[in-house]
């Protein structure tokens, strides 16, 4: 995103690299990115703004501990700051990606400190998190944690105490148990 004349536009390495990596034309590209400049002026979404968006989308939920998972998975170049091509792309593959994109996104929201792998604290503050945005309270957090334990269990194949991005894909695609309604609880995150 670079400005002309005190209005942001949108750079042609950006159109290209979305009309590459997703079904997206050139129009619909510009089309979207005018829709990101009405809402975001200055052409970027800081902590903040995500923060008045996600009150939006799950006005009635508890949040504040899931969105700064979620920003991170926007936020892929980890400057504190969303971009229209962050956005978009995230977006997209969340919407219309193939299962294994969607799971490299999840596998992105489970991986707090980033380092490639998800450990069993991670995978549990995330679930938890995940089920106070959708308002299953109801669902007592021994039994939030026994799933997420089987999940773990079920993914760490080589039982290192780690679940890699490798294996967190294997055992979705292979539609182990626990490990396939976790993941599809948070993909219900995003398409509710």
């Amino acid at each position: 995103m670079g400005g002309a004349n005190g209005k942001q536009v949108i750079l042609e390495d950006d159109i290209q690299f979305l009309v590459k990596y997703t079904d997206l034309k050139e129009e619909e590209v510009k089309e979207h990115y005018e829709n990101f400049i009405t809402n975001h002026p200055k052409g970027k979404m800081d902590k903040s703004s995500f923060t008045e968006m996600m009150n939006l989308c799950y006005p009635d939920s508890d949040k504040d501990n899931i969105q700064k998972h979620i920003f991170r998975m926007y936020d892929s170049n980890k400057d504190g700051i969303i971009d229209f091509r962050e956005f978009m792309f995230v977006v997209y593959i969340m919407s219309s990606g193939t299962p294994e994109e969607n799971l490299k996104q999840i596998f992105k929201l489970l991986d707090i400190n980033s380092d490639g792998s998800v450990s069993i604290g991670e995978f549990k503050r995330v679930i938890r998190d995940m089920f106070l945005l959708t308002n299953e309270r109801e669902v007592d957090s021994s039994i939030q944690e026994l799933l997420a334990e089987k999940a773990f269990i079920e993914m760490d194949s080589d039982s290192d105490g780690k679940v890699t991005l490798e294996e967190f894909i294997k055992a979705c695609l292979s539609q182990k148990k626990f490990s396939t309604m976790l993941t599809l609880k948070i993909i219900d995150v995003f398409t509710d």
